[in-house]
């Protein structure tokens, strides 16, 4: 999977802002032609983004765009024009506001169609689903399942907030009166569609953009179930994403020993154990899938390991 600790949403219509993004550190960078972009903005803010994904330099980053939903009449001229001009240059389109699989199963259509007219690579580009109310949370099991296109789910709080009528005007912050985590539920759901069928689950943004320690207190919660990687709307939030969604060196190093180990015990030459100690630490089968995890996410993250695991004596 894609590295995308660190979502940057970029407005569409602002070339400098477009050229600022090349150079920080995201995982990520989206190019918006929804909500960043004014409605008289957006079609020029097509050809911009258009000449952006061509002519930038991107190099490390998932290149995305996210067009507009599918109840407004922009949307199939987003696709069109920005996949017919860029589409060798874009990793994947994103959709907002997605309330039942048929509206993927929909733009797999329409992108299956430009890619074959184009003489693109059918299916090579992804999508990215963004849920934003209560009739797309009911369906995210089948939004998820509705397209092998499909990479990740993202929850979408700010018009979420506002579907359930949530008594808050801070987006991702809790709604007052409410003395337990009023977004559990919600984030448990969009990650458990997403791992039944091997997706990414990503956290969506944190309006306060200059207060980067509240910034951390929402990001730290979704990592802690799991999530992948969270939205960042200012530079300010790229470094600490990248931070709350990697491993510590610590969590990294020990799950590589965990694997190595696990490898050599497993073995002809470790006895072909089914479990093992690892100092004081039993491991087995479940350890190693444990491991993976951490591995995985170190790994894509770029880290190097600083331990290295001995064959025990004897």
């Amino acid at each position: 999977m894609r590295p995308r600790r660190s979502c940057l949403a970029v407005p569409g219509s602002n070339p400098r802002f477009l050229e600022k993004a090349q150079g920080l550190p995201a995982d990520q960078v989206f190019l918006d032609l929804e909500d960043a972009c004014a409605p008289l903005a957006k079609p020029e803010a097509r050809h911009t983004i258009v000449k952006f994904l061509n002519e930038g330099d991107w190099t490390g980053k998932t290149r995305v765009v996210r067009v507009n939903d599918w109840t407004t009449e922009w949307t199939y001229r987003d696709v069109v024009t920005v996949v017919e001009g860029a589409g060798p240059n874009l990793d994947c389109i994103m959709l907002p506001k997605v309330q039942n699989a048929e509206q993927i199963v929909a733009l797999d259509l329409l992108l299956t169609q430009i890619e074959k007219t184009m003489g693109f690579e059918v299916g090579r580009i992804g999508i990215e689903a963004q849920i934003e109310n209560a009739q797309g949370l009911n369906n995210v099991n089948a939004i998820a399942q509705a397209s092998p296109r499909i990479e990740t789910i993202i929850f979408g709080p700010a018009d979420f907030m506002a579907s359930i009528n949530m008594k808050s005007l801070v987006v991702g912050e809790q709604p007052p009166g409410y003395p337990a985590d009023a977004y559990h539920y919600i984030l448990m759901k969009i990650l458990m569609a997403a791992r039944a069928n091997d997706l990414q689950a990503i956290d969506g943004p944190y309006l306060q953009i200059r207060n980067v320690d509240g910034y951390r207190e929402v990001a730290q919660r979704a990592a802690a179930l799991g999530f992948d990687g969270k939205w960042v709307l200012h530079p300010g939030q790229v470094e600490a994403s990248n931070e709350i969604f990697s491993p510590s060196q610590e969590d990294y190093d020990h799950a590589e020993l965990i694997l190595d180990a696990y490898d050599y015990y497993t073995s002809e030459a470790g006895g072909k154990k089914g479990s093992a100690m690892l100092g004081d630490e039993m491991i087995d089968e479940a350890s190693r899938k444990m491991a993976l995890v951490i591995s995985g996410k170190g790994r894509a993250a770029g880290m190097r390991r600083t331990t290295k695991f001995e064959i025990p004596e004897g």
